[in-house]
């Protein structure tokens, strides 16, 4: 999220003129475990009210995993309980949830049928499917790379991505998300991936930007963010 996101958005500043502000409020998490993933959903109600302390025009919740392992449809819960908060606290502000974003996002591009990578291990990342199955994507094949660390998702070498879709069906599906983790970074291997294979390619971070750009009114057009940012959408 504090990588890539602003990357866009200083992307989007340059094509269109725009002119962002990022500020972020984080919940604690050391190591990606259904355990530790619910204790940090539990601080998501402070980071909305301090984020909204600075009357920012949208929320973005950045742990894709940490919505879905808490069940099916959570991100709806969790957006409107936070969008809440943020009404309380007198700067009401719309919440999206990088979870929400890429479901919707999939939806955006009428993508039925997909290929997923995920840096989770396997039990964390077999509830993301069956979470994306659920809001009627099917997830034709799927690899999880088994990173327990979050400081090292966040270092995995992107240029790795590309080997690491070539080892799936990717034949028969209508789009690739290279990334289903706004931490794992993989905005640099986008438009190669998208060469490779001649899909539309999304990450969870181009899917949050997208939508952050549509809660905002904004031109969708990112130069070099994939598909769903091509402006088409």
């Amino acid at each position: 999220m504090e990588t890539e996101i602003p990357a866009m958005l200083t992307a989007h500043a340059l094509a269109h003129g725009t002119r962002f502000t990022f500020h972020s409020s984080r919940m604690r998490m050391k190591t990606v475990k259904k355990e530790e993933l619910a204790a940090m959903d539990a601080e998501s109600d402070r980071c909305a009210l301090e984020l909204s302390d600075a009357r920012v025009d949208v929320l973005g919740y950045a742990c894709l995993v940490a919505i879905m392992s808490m069940g099916k449809g959570y991100h709806r819960v969790s957006q409107e309980r936070l969008h809440g908060r943020t009404v309380e606290n007198g700067g009401a502000a719309p919440v999206i949830t990088s979870a929400g974003a890429l479901v919707d996002g999939l939806h955006v591009l009428g993508a039925k049928r997909i290929a997923l990578v995920a840096p989770y291990m396997k039990p964390l990342a077999q509830l993301v499917v069956d979470y994306i199955e659920h809001e009627g994507v099917q997830v034709v094949d799927w690899r999880a790379l088994e990173i327990p660390d979050n400081l090292e998702v966040g270092r995995h070498d992107p240029s790795r991505l590309p080997g690491i879709v070539a080892g799936l069906d990717t034949a028969g599906v209508d789009a690739v998300v290279l990334s289903a983790c706004v931490q794992m970074p993989s905005l640099p291997a986008i438009a190669q991936v998208e060469a490779m294979t001649g899909k539309p390619v999304l990450s969870a971070a181009v899917a949050t930007t997208y939508a952050k750009l549509k809660a905002l009114n904004l031109p969708t057009r990112v130069p070099g963010a994939g598909a769903l940012l091509s402006g088409a959408y």
